[in-house]
This record gives structure tokens, C-alpha cells and sequence, in this order.
């Protein structure tokens, strides 16, 4: 019993991750809003109501490798010694993040399809909407963890978030830079982020709590 249910849990993923794939394909290569939920589901040869079992829209599929990373950033934030100062806790999340983004994305679909779905998505009037939206609240929940680290009252001291919107924007900022640059590699977009947040450390190198100290 146990055997049938983990084939079956495999078969769910495989056709999960043929259409992830399908999609961003062809959201890269013609245009998000060019690409139709048939001409997904024809190239996976699955039908429509397939397509709609794993995923909502088509925006959700666009944004599902992306979710996938964020929600390991914010657990890996979460895992980062008490010692680290908020910048420091946050570049090391971020650095790590990026190392391991080839392995956790591999699984799902090539990290060069990943990269050029990101890019399609700066480029998309409609997700970048979506995006920035998508942002917004992720930026409130890593306040809010930064905030736990700190054990600070996230609505009484700006600190957590006025620190994270400064790493987000950082962060906002290196990805179109890279975006619009030649080199679409991971590692590009990893050394540019890396010497920009380097420029906030003067402003949030330090511990805000001295407990333990």
C-alpha cells in the first residue's frame, strides 16, 4: 500500500513539473499573455482539468519555482544563529539561497529556464504587478522574523522593517540590473548581489540587542 502511494505521489509530481515546465517554456519563448492553458496541456498531452488540479492560472505557474525559493529563504532566515546581526543573518540567507538554488531548482525544471522566467517576469507588465504585490508580503514576513530575532515588537519599532524594505530594495535592484545585462547566469546575478548588499553592512552590521553578549 504504501509502495502504490509513493508512485502515485511520483506520477503527481512528474506531471506537476512537465507542465511547470511546459509553461515557462513557452512564457518565455512567445509571451506570457501569448500562451494559452491549451497549448500547455497539448504539449504535456494531458488535458485542461489536469492543468487546473495543480495549478490556479497560469500566474501561479509562472510564480511557482520563485514561491518555492522564497518560502526556503524565509525557513533558512529562520535557521541563521542568534549571534548574526539582522545584515548579517539576511546576506547570509541570501548567499546560501543562491548556492543551493542550482540543486533545489534542478529538481523541478533547468536553473537556466528559472533565470529566464525571471527575467520574463520584469518584463511583464501584468506579473510584475504581481510581483511587486508578491514582494510586499514577503517583505512583512521577513520582517516579522528578523523582529523575532531580535526580540523586538515589529509594530513598535520600525528597525525590522525599515531594514528589510533596504535589503529588499537592494535585492529589487540587482535583479533588474542583471536582467538587462548579457550575462544571464546564476553566478552573474550572485556576485552582483552580493557586492551590493555589501554597501548596506556600515548601516546594519550590527546587533540591535545586546543580549548574550
Amino acid at each position: 500500500m504504501t509502495t502504490r502511494l509513493n508512485l502515485r505521489e511520483l506520477k503527481k509530481q512528474r506531471t506537476r513539473n512537465a507542465l511547470l515546465r511546459a509553461a515557462l517554456e513557452l512564457f518565455t519563448s512567445q509571451g506570457f499573455e501569448s500562451t494559452t492553458v491549451d497549448e500547455i496541456t497539448e504539449a504535456c498531452e494531458v488535458s485542461q482539468r489536469t492543468f487546473f488540479r495543480y495549478f490556479t492560472n497560469k500566474e501561479e505557474a509562472a510564480f511557482a519555482v520563485q514561491e518555492m525559493v522564497e518560502s526556503r529563504f524565509v525557513a533558512a532566515l529562520r535557521e541563521r544563529p542568534a549571534r548574526e546581526s539582522p545584515f548579517e543573518a539576511l546576506r547570509h540567507t541570501v548567499v546560501g539561497t543562491w548556492e543551493a538554488l542550482s540543486r533545489s531548482v534542478e529538481e523541478v525544471i533547468p536553473v537556466e529556464l528559472h533565470m529566464r522566467t525571471y527575467q520574463m517576469i520584469e518584463s511583464t507588465p501584468a506579473l510584475l504587478a504581481a510581483h511587486l504585490r508578491r514582494s510586499i508580503e514577503l517583505e512583512e514576513e521577513i520582517a516579522h522574523v528578523i523582529a523575532e530575532r531580535e526580540g523586538l515588537d515589529v509594530d513598535t519599532d520600525p528597525r525590522p522593517r525599515v531594514a528589510v524594505a533596504a535589503f529588499s530594495g537592494v535585492m529589487r535592484m540587482t535583479g533588474r540590473l542583471w536582467g538587462a545585462g548579457e550575462d544571464p547566469s546564476l553566478e552573474a546575478i550572485r556576485d552582483l548581489t552580493e557586492s551590493y548588499l555589501d554597501h548596506l553592512k556600515p548601516s546594519l552590521g550590527e546587533r540591535w540587542s545586546h543580549e548574550g553578549t
